[in-house]
Parts: structure tokens; sequence; C-alpha cells
């Protein structure tokens, strides 16, 4: 099974800053967003499974900018965004790879009655102009707000396709991955959140956006706006261990892992 542990215990006993990033013997390592992290275990549990004389996959959180300070010092074999690099993160060499791509979905408890909003009024919500749920169609009840911590690739792709610079309100909850996010949600049935869409399940529901439901479907065919990439992201050249574990995860076999968790695959 891939191991996995918190990226800032590992940060300090990983290679000097500036050093290239090569694998040892015994393990290749990938570090960074928490949205990616899942699926990058599952897929590291498959080919370790089918590839059983490959080093080990190590898979580490962290969170998609420490993802790309992992790649930059060479801390990580492989970083992890769920975003778009930024400018001055681009300007610094790394080599990225689109591995899939995900939607963000904005989650209530399944008990809540509202099922669809306006991107107008998701909005609003976020940043605190609209504070109960009467306004939106729903029960006469503060509406309780939960968002990802800084840093947080999700919230960075929120706040760029969402909040069209509107800041999130200073009242909101703030979680630190998505599953934490889902949690809350489903045990507050006045919460909204936003997590990845391959990680909504029967605890949480998915509202419609504008009408059009959060799905593989609607991101193939551009209808539903809220969709990012899931970066592989790295430094320098790859050791032959990385770049085959990387061609696993752009296989037909390792696509279709990610099709079935709910992802839309490369070139889908």
């Amino acid at each position: 099974m891939a191991l996995c542990c918190s990226l800032p215990f590992f940060l300090p006993a990983c290679k000097p800053q500036g050093e290239a990033a090569v694998s040892s013997s015994s393990q290749v390592t990938l570090a960074g967003s928490t949205s990616v992290e899942p699926f990058a275990e599952l897929l590291a549990e498959r080919y370790m499974d089918s590839h059983p004389d490959a080093p080990a996959i190590n898979v580490q959180g962290g969170g998609s900018t420490a993802g790309v300070r992992a790649a930059l010092s060479g801390a990580a074999d492989i970083g992890m965004s769920s975003r778009n690099l930024k400018p001055e993160e681009a300007a610094q060499g790394l080599t990225t790879q689109v591995i899939a791509r995900d939607a963000i979905a904005v989650i209530v408890h399944p008990d809540n009655p509202v099922d669809n909003l306006s991107l107008a009024q998701v909005r609003g919500i976020f940043s605190g102009e609209i504070r109960n749920w009467r306004q939106v169609g729903g029960a006469d009840r503060r509406i309780v707000v939960i968002t990802r911590e800084e840093g947080s690739g999700t919230r960075g792709a929120f706040e760029e396709l969402v909040m069209d610079e509107e800041p999130i309100t200073l009242s909101a909850l703030r979680q630190d991955s998505n599953g934490a996010v889902r949690v809350v949600v489903a045990g507050d049935r006045y919460a909204i959140g936003y997590i990845s869409l391959g990680l909504v399940n029967h605890q949480v529901k998915a509202v419609r956006l504008d009408g059009v439901e959060a799905s593989v479907e609607s991101v193939r065919d551009g209808s539903y706006g809220l969709s990012r990439p899931f970066l592989f992201l790295w430094k320098g050249e790859l050791s032959a261990s990385a770049r085959a574990f990387i061609d696993y995860v752009l296989s037909p076999e390792g696509q279709s892992i990610l099709a079935k968790e709910g992802l839309v695959t490369v070139g889908g």
C-alpha cells in the first residue's frame, strides 16, 4: 500500500533547497494537493500491485502550494497540484503534466431542500453577502460557510472560477482537506462547502449550478464551468522510476482507474 504522511513532517528530512529530485532505489515520492492525493494513492497501490519489483510509491499531502515548493526544492520527485501554476511558479522551470480534470462541486446536506444555485448566489454566500438560506429558497436558518485553507488548490480554483476577486468571508470555517469539508457538511444540514466532484458521495448533495448538474459529462461538454486540472509537476529530469509511474498514470489502465473515480480523463 502507498505510504502516506503529512508533508510538513517529511520536509525537514528532505534534500536541501535547490537540489534536484532524484528517486532513491527504494521509493518515488509524490507530495502536494490533498485533492489529488487520494487518487494518486489509489494509482500507486494499483501500480505497485502490478509492478512488484518497482520502487515503492510514497504519496503525501500538504496542499498545492506545498507541492509546487516540494518539486522546486527536490523534496519530492513529483509535486501534485489541483490548480494551474501561478506565473511566478511557471517561470521557475517546472514541467507540468495534466493527469485528469476534476470538477468542483458545491455541496450541502442531503436534507437541505436547496438543490440549485446560480453562480452569483454561490458567490454571494461565500462572500458573506447572502447569510440566510431563506434568501435562496431554503429554510429560515443561518448559512454555515465551509471553505478550504489558504494555499489549497481547491480553494485557489474556487476563488478563480467563482469569487471574481470577491474575498471569502472571514466567518467561514476553514478545513484542511476535501474530506474534512465533506465531513462537516454531512454533519450540519445548514452548511455549504465545495469539494472535488470525485469525492462526492451519499453523505452530501452536490447542488446544480445555474441548472447544470456537476458530472463528468457536463465537465466534458463544457456546460459545467467549475472544473480544474489535476497536475503532476517536476523540476529537471525525472528518474526512470518516476517516469515509469507517470507513464502508468497516463496509460489506458491508469486513466480507466481515474475515470471510475469520477474524473475526466486526459484527452477525454
